[in-house]
């Protein structure tokens, strides 16, 4: 049986996936603020669910159940960093924009070093970050949700050109960038191409298998992803 360590599994996309690896025999540790939702979703299945209360903030905190999860199943095959706060926040009111900072770009970095350090002791795992088509651009109604998932595409690369010097070659790195998913997370209103959670979730999963370096979710996004890498900013200016 393979082992799996979800952050940020107590919805959305995270919660999906993780009921996906179960059914395909992996057995998954799964984190989160929301200890009621994780514990929900261990009597579902309780015979392959290790329960970790986790709020990806507080660093030290993070490495601390990191280990303990490790200590416990031996090896980890599968690292899924879900975890993730974004606001729509045009007034850049400061606490919105520290939670984002917080979560996004200084608890994710923590955890892909923990899980890439991991896997270069043990010579194989997979690291996979849900990053966001928000990483190509800059906004201006969530300029620091857009930068933080730039940072963590940029860093999930680095990582990825890191794994050269693993011997074994069996240490792989996914960058999962949806556009809008049927989920709270989803920012803005009207949004067009939404897609449903359970297809976006299985498409990922797809893209684990795969062992894919980028997947855009749904696969349509990518066309979208092409064209906002070439655009000029003074008509990104206009537009939006």
């Amino acid at each position: 049986m393979k082992n799996a360590i979800v952050f940020g599994a107590t919805s959305g996309i995270g919660k999906s996936l993780t009921k996906i690896l179960i059914k395909e025999g992996y057995k998954v540790a799964i984190t989160g603020r929301r200890l009621e939702k994780l514990d929900a979703l261990k009597k579902e299945y309780p015979n392959n669910i290790l329960v970790k209360q986790n709020d990806i903030q507080e660093v030290d905190d993070v490495e601390k159940v990191f280990n303990e999860i490790v200590t416990e199943f031996k090896t980890i095959d599968l690292v899924v960093q879900s975890s993730g706060v974004g606001y729509v926040n045009p007034k850049l009111d400061w606490g919105k924009e520290q939670q984002t900072v917080l979560t996004n770009v200084l608890g994710v970095t923590k955890l892909y070093v923990l899980a890439y350090k991991l896997f270069k002791v043990q010579q194989f795992g997979h690291l996979v970050g849900i990053t966001s088509i928000a990483s190509i651009r800059g906004s201006r109604a969530a300029p620091d949700y857009f930068a933080s998932k730039a940072y963590q595409k940029s860093y999930l690369e680095g990582l990825y050109i890191k794994t050269k010097s693993i011997k074994s070659k069996k240490v792989f790195v996914t960058d999962i960038r949806p556009g809008f998913v049927d989920t709270p997370m989803a920012l803005g209103e009207k949004l067009f191409w939404m897609v449903p959670l359970e297809k976006a979730a299985n498409q990922i999963y797809t893209a684990i298998k795969k062992k894919k370096r980028v997947a855009y979710i749904s696969k349509r996004w990518r066309l979208v992803a092409w064209v906002l890498k070439i655009i000029p900013a003074w008509l990104l200016k206009k537009a939006t």
